[in-house]
């Protein structure tokens, strides 16, 4: 499973904005989302989220409160901004981009 060390810089970040530009979720949640929609191949430590989510906080591209969950615990539940979402669609722009300069690199035919 790939880490997040493994991924390029600032990927974290762009998929932790994507997910929560879905609905507001909660750290584990987030977590498990990420594993749930990359199909098992994507998972992140708490000790990367947990930074990563404080400094989109700290960017004000998120907003957290504390909320009840659904097993009657108290836990940050984090939200996109709108700020946030306009990074979002920059980020995603620039990774639709970058994606695809690398594909066309690794299709490259050996001569």
């Amino acid at each position: 499973m790939s880490k997040p060390s493994d991924l390029v810089q600032g990927t974290l970040d762009l998929l932790l904005l994507k997910i929560l530009a879905l609905q507001p979720l909660n750290g584990f949640a987030i977590s498990l989302r990420l594993k749930q929609v990359s199909g098992d191949v994507l998972q992140v430590s708490d000790g990367s989220l947990y930074p990563a989510l404080h400094k989109l906080e700290q960017e004000g591209w998120i907003s957290a409160e504390w909320k009840t969950t659904e097993n009657n615990r108290r836990a940050k539940f984090y939200s996109l901004t709108r700020p946030g979402r306009k990074h979002l669609e920059k980020e995603a722009d620039n990774w639709g981009r970058l994606a695809t300069a690398i594909s066309h690199v690794v299709q490259l035919k050996e001569t």
